[in-house]
């Protein structure tokens, strides 16, 4: 009889790295409720009024908790699991639930979970079924450009203009970051004080390397992932015969194979 514990790991593995249909069905599964989770952090400061505001809230603290608790079990040691970016995202994530009142002013930082949406292996699978298998290094530089513009607007719209009524807050800060990020710096909105100077800085670096990484993904040729056999080279192109690296024979397999 087989022990309980390893069995276990071995499916939360599968279910975390594979590709099998029961492996996708989960996934499927768990990116739906990850797009609802995220569907409830953005819309956060109007349902924050509600009655059932918290109970959600602590639902989905309740819900990230185990998931934390399945990657770790699923890790080859707690180690690995600690190193990864995820884990470290989730616990900050966790600390705005558990803590809704007093780190609120930090819950723009929520949105990171669409990070955790892009890596996942169901979005490999569903480009590679689609056909754009050679769009995943597009996809996750919009990604990751995405989340960055908005955890920016977040936090420039809960320091700076969060008194403001309605959506015009959000919409100044929104702006403010596009222009920012950009380099458009159109003036007509500018962040007061030494905070507001720092944040437009790092607003520009970072946001400038992001856009350019973005561009060089969607200008440069397009290349498919295959690992060669002797060397273990990962990005080809499309027609490649030959590894670049080590002259290996590849057979890349494609749609009319």
């Amino acid at each position: 009889m087989p022990h309980p514990l390893p069995d276990l790991r071995a499916k939360l593995r599968r279910i975390n790295r594979g590709g099998d249909p029961w492996a996708m069905r989960w996934q499927v599964l768990l990116a739906v409720i990850d797009l609802a989770i995220l569907a409830f952090f953005l819309l956060g400061p109007y349902l924050r009024s509600g009655p059932t505001y918290l109970v959600i809230d602590y639902a989905i603290a309740v819900w990230i908790m185990v998931e934390m608790a399945a990657r770790a079990l699923a890790a080859p040691s707690l180690k690995n699991w600690l190193k990864q970016t995820l884990t470290w995202i989730d616990f900050v994530v966790l600390a705005t639930l558990l803590f809704p009142d007093l780190l609120y002013n930090f819950a723009f930082l929520r949105i990171m979970r669409l990070w955790a949406i892009g890596n996942s292996p169901l979005l490999r699978q569903a480009l590679r079924w689609a056909g754009y298998d050679h769009l995943q290094d597009v996809v996750h530089a919009v990604l990751n450009f995405l989340v960055f513009l908005f955890v920016v607007t977040g936090f420039v719209y809960t320091s700076f203009f969060y008194n403001r009524e309605g959506m015009e807050g959000f919409v100044d800060a929104l702006y403010f970051t596009v222009a920012t990020i950009t380099t458009t710096g159109f003036g007509d909105i500018t962040l007061p004080g030494t905070i507001g100077k720092l944040t437009s800085v790092v607003t520009m670096i970072i946001g400038i390397s992001l856009f350019v990484r973005l561009a060089q993904a969607v200008v440069r040729p397009l290349k498919v992932r295959f690992s060669c056999p002797r060397c273990g080279l990962q990005r080809h192109d499309l027609d490649a015969v030959h590894c670049k690296a080590c002259g290996e024979i590849l057979n890349i397999p494609n749609d009319e194979a």
